[in-house]
C-alpha cells in the first residue's frame, strides 16, 4: 500500500504515475503560448515563468505549476474528454527536457546572447507544440531510447511499454 491509500498525505515532492495525455497536452498548449509570446513580443521576463512551471512540474507534476493547477483543476474537467492515461516518468523526462531548454534559453539572454536565447526557445516551441498539436512528445521518445540502450534503467519504468499494467491512480 502507498502513503496515499492509506490515508497519508502525498508527499510533496513526487511526480504522478500515470499521468493524464489530455493535461499533458493541454500543458504544452501553454507552453507554447508563452513562449511565443516570449520572443514575438520580446519579453525575456516570460522565462521567468516557463524556467519556474518546468521545475515545479519536474519535482511535482502538476502540484506546484500555475499551469499546471489551471489546466488540471479548471481546463480538463470542463472537457468532454476521457482520461488518458500514460506512463509518468517519461513525462518527467520531457519536463527536465523542457526546464534545460527554458534554463539555457534564461541564461543566453542574461549574457546578453539574446538571438542565440530566442533559437534555444524555438527548438522548445518546437517541441511543445509536437506534444499539444499531434500528441508526439520527444521527450517520451527520446526517454525510451535512452532505455533502449540501457542509459535509463528498465526498472525506472517497467509500465512504459503496458500503461495498462497498473490500474490509473
Amino acid at each position: 500500500m502507498t502513503a496515499t491509500t492509506l490515508g497519508a498525505r502525498p508527499r510533496l515532492i513526487s511526480f504522478p504515475d500515470p499521468v493524464n495525455e489530455v493535461s499533458a497536452r493541454l500543458v504544452a498548449t501553454g507552453v507554447v503560448i508563452m513562449a511565443v509570446a516570449t520572443v514575438a513580443f520580446d519579453q525575456p521576463w516570460i522565462l521567468v515563468a516557463l524556467v519556474y512551471g518546468f521545475l515545479a512540474r519536474v519535482l511535482t507534476g502538476p502540484r506546484l505549476s500555475p499551469l499546471g493547477q489551471l489546466v488540471t483543476r479548471v481546463v480538463v474537467p470542463r472537457l468532454p474528454l476521457a482520461v488518458r492515461p500514460y506512463p509518468g516518468p517519461p513525462k518527467r523526462f520531457a519536463q527536465g527536457m523542457g526546464l534545460a531548454f527554458s534554463t539555457t534559453s534564461g541564461l543566453l539572454v542574461l549574457l546578453g546572447y539574446r538571438p542565440a536565447a530566442w533559437a534555444v526557445l524555438g527548438l522548445l516551441i518546437v517541441a511543445a507544440s509536437l506534444e499539444a498539436f499531434a500528441g508526439y512528445c520527444l521527450g517520451c521518445k527520446t526517454f525510451a531510447l535512452l532505455m533502449r540502450f540501457g542509459i535509463i534503467p528498465e526498472d525506472v519504468c517497467e509500465r512504459c511499454n503496458d500503461i495498462w499494467a497498473r490500474p490509473a491512480a
